[in-house]
């Protein structure tokens, strides 16, 4: 791989780090030449903006959560099993998320609503592929006899999904994952209630 690739790709998985942690607002171009040990010249080589840096990471930021959670749904056979799936790469969130910093999307979202329409819209994209996937999981649940028929695939998608942003906010601003146990020990009890057959 050429020395430029090599840099560039330096330049995003470091600010992805940095503004997963303290936000686009909260992270300066020289936090990320600190962090990276590049000069400004070298970052501009590399990026026109802060804007453009910014939606790399956060596009590297989910490809990393997406990796981590697409290898834990080869191991899942059961369409409850990869909903869960969502919510247990992110168990052990205080200590060890899937990337420093929490959820990506979490974070995103947050901080960009209103404030920041580019960013928004990325967090909105995130949010779409997340729940198509959870969308397709259910669809697959109810087509195999798992889930009954007459479930509403994109209630039960954004439940999932909200349980486990939930999860992950209380934890982290707790510190104390127990929140997110007991969001997955909910929402099981939830699915076998309401969704399996």
């Amino acid at each position: 791989m050429p020395k430029g690739e090599n840099t560039r790709k330096r330049i995003i998985a470091k600010s992805a780090e940095l503004f997963n942690q303290k936000g686009y607002a909260g992270s300066s171009l020289s936090d990320i030449t600190e962090l990276t040990g590049i000069k400004k010249g070298g970052i501009y080589r590399h990026f026109a903006s802060k804007d453009e840096i910014a939606l790399e990471a956060y596009s590297y930021a989910g490809g990393v959560v997406g990796r981590a959670i697409q290898e834990a749904l080869e191991r899942e056979a059961t369409a409850m099993g990869k909903l869960l799936v969502f919510l247990k790469v992110y168990e052990n969130v205080v200590e060890a998320p899937p990337f420093v910093g929490g959820c990506p999307l979490l974070n995103l979202a947050t901080e960009s609503d209103d404030g920041h329409p580019i960013l928004r819209e990325r967090a909105r994209k995130g949010l779409t592929g997340t729940l198509d996937q959870m969308k397709s999981i259910i669809l697959e649940g109810v087509q195999s006899g798992e889930f009954k028929s007459d479930l509403d695939i994109d209630a039960l998608a954004t439940l999932t999904l909200s349980i486990m942003e939930g999860g992950i906010m209380i934890s982290k601003l707790d510190g104390d994952n127990r929140h997110m146990q007991m969001n997955m020990e909910s929402l099981i009890a939830y699915f076998k209630a309401v969704c399996l057959r």
